[in-house]
């Protein structure tokens, strides 16, 4: 599967333009503020139903426009389909050969792609919510059992959460005869969110491990999945405190994923070079496991990533895709003579696509 065409129409700084992809490897060169993220943004908004670096849909509309559009054809086997993505009016909308889904989620894991990025490191730096938002996505593209538990699971957990808010502000005696549904729906859904987790993790740390060996060597790296969520009871147990905070302070919202080099933390011990090679094998073995669960090689895109990466590191990046790991790939780089280099350092054809203002 690959990306064949690519369409955008007041999309972030472009006013129009149509790109031609090939099955392989795509460069995007241009200097830098020209629009190259943005592109490999609008890929994944295409794949993913949105943005990777936009908050909000306004951030992804043209200066002085109202609306945008992308489109793209993707390649499989057998078939050509046309995926496209439209806002207006605080609307988006998205389609797959003319029909709309009804729900977004309904795309997720048809035509999957892994982004590497410089932001990445927000994985180390953040909090637990970012840590969980990023295997929750991943898990997400093969698992639809799952992701219909975390929509339930959240669904529930905001209207528990606004319900202990209501008996603050309007002086109300909490009664947990109103919240018993809400709880009901949190036991049931988060004991299927924390079991698929956990074995996500015991296959995910196998491509992680083969992923992070392979760009440094015999160090130990680990990942180990952090739950609270345990008996039956734990909303009740937490019944004061909730009401206390006016939130639910326990449950599979407060999961976490610790980073680990040799047993210690990643992010107290680990140097930058093991910080940038941890998140690449991270991506790497997402990469691996979708291919595997989805039976189909997700797209890569590389997002000016040369920058952030030692020589030895992007001689290791760039022997994995010589030995063709991977379909279809986009990168950008702001040094056009640099990519040209290493991309002639691996023989292998390219389609170089240059930006100019």
């Amino acid at each position: 599967m690959y990306l064949e065409r690519l369409y955008l129409k007041n999309f972030k700084n472009y006013d129009e333009l149509t790109l031609e992809l090939e099955d392989g490897i795509n460069c995007i060169i241009g200097p830098n503020g020209i629009g190259k993220t943005n592109l490999i943004d609008a890929v994944y908004m295409l794949s993913m139903t949105k943005s990777a670096f936009s908050f909000t849909e306004n951030q992804n509309v043209k200066h002085g426009a109202s609306d945008f559009a992308l489109s793209g054809r993707f390649k499989t086997e057998n078939d050509l389909s046309t995926v496209i993505c439209q806002y207006d009016k605080s609307k988006k909308k998205i389609s797959l050969n003319g029909k709309e889904y009804n729900r977004f989620s309904e795309h997720f894991g048809k035509f999957p792609c892994v982004l590497i990025a410089p932001n990445d490191t927000d994985l180390l730096r953040e909090g637990s919510e970012v840590r969980r938002r990023y295997f929750d996505s991943v898990i997400s593209q093969f698992d639809k059992e799952y992701l219909q538990s975390l929509i339930n699971y959240q669904r529930a957990l905001l209207q528990r959460n606004q319900l202990l808010k209501n008996f603050a502000e309007q002086r109300q005696i909490p009664n947990k005869e109103w919240v018993a549904p809400y709880d009901h729906v949190l036991l049931k859904e988060g004991r299927i969110i924390q079991n698929k987790r956990k074995s996500f993790i015991e296959e995910f740390i196998v491509s992680f491990k083969e992923a992070y060996e392979t760009l440094a060597g015999e160090e130990v790296a680990d990942i180990n999945y952090k739950s609270d969520f345990g008996s039956d009871t734990i909303f009740e147990e937490t019944w004061q405190k909730d009401i206390a905070l006016q939130r639910t302070t326990k449950g599979i919202h407060k999961d976490d994923f610790d980073f680990r080099l040799n047993a210690y933390p990643l992010k107290k011990f680990g140097s930058q070079g093991q910080q940038k090679s941890f998140i690449i094998a991270l991506k790497l073995g997402q990469f691996l496991l979708l291919k595997k669960q989805l039976q189909t090689s997700p797209i890569l895109l590389l997002d000016d990533i040369f920058d952030k990466l030692d020589d030895i590191r992007i001689k290791k990046l760039l022997g994995l895709i010589k030995e063709k790991k991977f379909s279809q790939i986009l990168l950008s780089d702001a040094r056009p003579e640099r990519s040209k280099t290493l991309i002639e350092q691996i023989s292998m054809p390219c389609n170089i696509i240059e930006l100019k203002k």
